[in-house]
């Protein structure tokens, strides 16, 4: 098949891997870069693609932006290590956008963002889409020491963009205390939830962290979005390596609606 090199062919989706060329490629810290591919996709803060490498593996990965395709990779093994390896000019190879996304119940909401560790990677596209919309937001990320914290200055950088929207509260935390508050990001968000300023939750994480927001969040009826990652091999519902509490997650997920009923804002 014959890519364009612009990538328009694929403003819409893809329904099975095509090469794209990487374009650029950012450190964040010292095991995490930011991958731009030359491709556009047609999708939503908290969708995914699957990312393939020919006669080796294919991992699933949150999109950071899909126009053009940005994507954040931790080296946490043998697929994100040999990734990590490759450079400008080099094909990976995409497949998607799948899965759910979040939702803007309506404007004028108060809203906190909160990612642990690199689930971070959705909530700056989200902020960025949403920012205009809303009254409010506090963005909470957290990690286990400075060396781990991500995208801060990009969220930082996210107040200059474009004049107008919500400003951005940023509170950081450690786990070692390196940088910003001492301890978990459910600590941040249970003293701004006590403020009783909050309307949306938006979270992604590990499922420990989401777990803990989830009983914050009912504890404070706040309802919730919440991204839970997970080991997706099929992306369309068919091998179940996905399954939590009953919902495949690359079709059900990865976004799902928690707090009062769960219906609030249910998927048409």
């Amino acid at each position: 098949m014959r890519i364009p090199a612009d990538g328009s062919a694929h403003r819409g989706s893809l329904g099975l891997p095509a090469p794209f060329p990487i374009l650029s490629v950012e450190t964040d810290n010292y095991r995490t870069k930011t991958f731009t591919l030359d491709l556009r996709l047609n999708a939503l803060p908290g969708q995914f693609v699957m990312a393939w490498l020919p006669r080796f593996d294919e991992k699933p990965f949150s999109l950071v932006a899909a126009d053009p395709v940005t994507l954040m990779v931790t080296a946490v093994g043998p697929f994100t290590n040999l990734l990590h390896g490759m450079g400008p000019g080099d094909p990976l190879w995409i497949r998607g956008p799948f899965g759910t996304s979040f939702r803007l119940p309506g404007p004028g909401l108060r809203a906190a963002f909160v990612g642990g560790g690199y689930g971070v990677a959705p909530l700056l596209w989200l902020a960025r889409a949403w920012r205009r919309q809303l009254e409010a937001l506090t963005v909470i990320i957290g990690a286990g020491t400075a060396a781990d914290l991500l995208y801060v200055d990009r969220f930082n950088a996210l107040q200059h963009e474009a004049k107008g929207g919500a400003a951005i509260e940023m509170l950081t935390c450690t786990e070692d205390g390196s940088t910003g508050s001492t301890g978990l990001v459910t600590d941040l968000l249970s003293n701004t939830l006590n403020s009783g300023e909050t309307d949306l939750l938006c979270a992604c994480g590990p499922h420990g962290m989401l777990t803990a927001i989830d009983e914050l969040g009912d504890k404070h009826n706040v309802p919730r979005q919440l991204s839970w990652e997970a080991y997706m091999r099929c992306a369309i519902g068919i091998c179940g390596s996905c399954e939590l509490n009953g919902s495949v997650l690359c079709l059900d997920g990865p976004v799902l609606d928690h707090g009062r009923g769960e219906q609030a804002a249910q998927r048409d």
